[in-house]
């Protein structure tokens, strides 16, 4: 390969060529020396961050407590103390979502939010949580697609991947501010029309992914369409803005709309989670000066789940075949639509005057 092929050198390429030099599942479930070092330096930041969330959990500042308003805080007589616990059965449903969430590029914020509060714990348990778990599992797990062959991360000369990472973090950024502003500030769209409106958006974009993938089938490959994805990654912070959901199955089937490589967009989306969510992380933390306090419970749990299914499922990328993440990826962000319609059902009922 000369010096000029080297230059144009995507990102995308290196799972093609993992692919071809390695054609059967069980070649690319055998690891390498470079997957096991990239496996267990995964592992090690995520365990310091555990230690960190226990740390936390224990109330270290005036501004950590246990909540007095929790349900669970109340049922397990909590309140007033420092004491935490893991809750084991939230691992076990973190687990699948965040494993899901990191190879299927969605679907763990939008689940786990109100499986959360359904159990009893309050916003400020659980959205700076998952904030911070986002965050450690997105930035983690785009080292390690890289590790295991699934894109290549590139400066000089600067590859797509970065260029996409970029567009879609600083547009991102740009959009959250304006449906903020324009939704909320503005217009003041009452909130259950600004669920439905991504879930429509969720079912159309599945549905077109799905067609796609059946061309590709056929032989009929997208072409890669930079400046498409820029379009895609304002609309994901628009939906992030208005609705706090929607980001990581719009950058992901807009990626795959757009002509990006499965494998290759998954580690993008896993990046720009990754840092959106620690900016978001960061400004929860700036907030603990400002009077607001913040119950860490649940972050040595989910903690557990970044570490378990953050880590396998960029490796689970690595194994199984591109047509099987083609097929996975738009299907589960139709099943991710389904739940949200199920979530949403009662106010929209409420809203329409059928109850």
């Amino acid at each position: 390969m000369g010096a000029n092929e080297k230059t144009k050198r995507t990102g995308f390429e290196i799972q093609e060529e993992l692919e071809a030099t390695k054609t059967t599942i069980m070649e690319r479930l055998i690891p390498g020396k470079r997957q096991i070092i990239g496996f267990l330096s995964g592992i090690v930041p995520l365990f310091i961050m555990f230690l960190v969330g226990c740390w936390l959990a224990g109330n270290p500042f005036e501004a950590t407590w246990r909540a007095s308003e929790s349900g669970y805080n109340i049922a397990h007589g909590l309140v007033g103390t420092n004491q935490w616990h893991i809750i084991w059965y939230v691992v076990l449903v973190g687990l699948f979502f965040e494993f899901m969430d990191a190879s299927a590029g969605m679907g763990f914020g939008t689940v786990m939010s109100p499986v959360l509060m359904s159990l009893g714990f309050t916003p400020l348990q659980v959205v700076p949580v998952i904030m911070i778990q986002q965050a450690s599992a997105g930035l983690i797990g785009a080292f390690l697609h890289r590790e295991f062959e699934n894109v290549e991360w590139k400066w000089n000369p600067m590859s797509e991947t970065i260029k996409l990472w970029l567009l879609i973090s600083i547009l991102g950024v740009a959009a959250v501010i304006t449906s903020i502003i324009g939704v909320y500030g503005i217009f003041k769209t009452a909130k259950v029309w600004i669920k439905l409106y991504v879930v429509i958006l969720l079912v159309m974009m599945g549905a077109v992914a799905l067609y796609q993938a059946y061309q590709q089938h056929k032989g009929k490959k997208r072409p890669y369409r930079f400046k498409r994805m820029g379009f895609f990654a304002f609309l994901a912070g628009f939906n992030k803005g208005i609705g706090g959901g929607g980001y990581g199955p719009v950058i992901t089937v807009g990626g795959l709309i757009s002509g990006v490589p499965v494998k290759s967009q998954l580690a993008v989306t896993a990046i720009c989670e990754g840092t959106v969510s620690t900016v978001a992380a960061i400004l929860w933390f700036t907030m603990l000066g400002s009077g607001m306090k913040i119950d860490f419970l649940l972050l040595p749990t989910m903690m557990i789940t970044a570490i378990g299914g953050g880590v396998l499922a960029p490796y689970a990328t690595r194994v199984f075949p591109q047509k099987f993440w083609t097929y996975t990826v738009p299907v589960y962000c139709l099943i991710v639509a389904v739940i949200c319609i199920w979530k949403l059902w009662p106010s929209l009922s409420k809203a329409l005057g059928l109850m």
